[in-house]
């Protein structure tokens, strides 16, 4: 097999499938909620109390924020490191710190391990995305490896 060529850098990883899938949940949840709402008769909107109205607003912000922190990850790899967005979370490594990655058949999403023996795990390189998530590893691994 022939040896990877190293991306130029700085270079960006994000997954592909969950972005679609949470953008077309967030989008379906804003109609249902919408459609829902206006399919009302002035009546029963009239029957919500305010505190009802702001349960289901807070609740769908709360939905949202969550569809969204998993939409948001990323991997930003630059010529000191990597910033690994998981979520909400944000984690920066120099090269030095990363020892390997990997993504094993059947697993989620990839993991770098680290030099102090712990790992991370790189939401935004997910298996589903299949041959796109085998490519980012492979250049990922180049990069570690130089």
């Amino acid at each position: 097999m022939a040896t990877p060529a190293i991306p130029t850098l700085p270079r960006t990883y994000r997954p592909l499938g969950p972005r679609i899938a949470g953008l077309v949940a967030m989008a379906a949840l804003l109609a249902i909620g919408a459609g829902a709402w206006f399919s009302f008769d002035d009546p029963t909107r009239a029957s919500f109390t305010l505190f009802q109205r702001g349960t289901v607003i807070a609740l769908t912000l709360l939905a949202l924020a969550t569809i969204f922190s998993l939409t948001r990850s990323r991997v930003q790899a630059d010529q000191e490191g990597l910033t690994v967005v998981n979520g909400y979370r944000r984690h920066r490594l120099v090269w030095e710190q990363v020892v390997g990655i990997h993504l094993a058949p059947g697993a989620p999403w990839a993991v770098l391990d680290l030099s102090d023996g712990g790992t991370v795990s790189l939401l935004a390189i997910q298996g589903s995305d299949g041959a796109r998530s085998r490519r980012a590893v492979r250049e990922l691994r180049a990069v570690i490896d130089r």
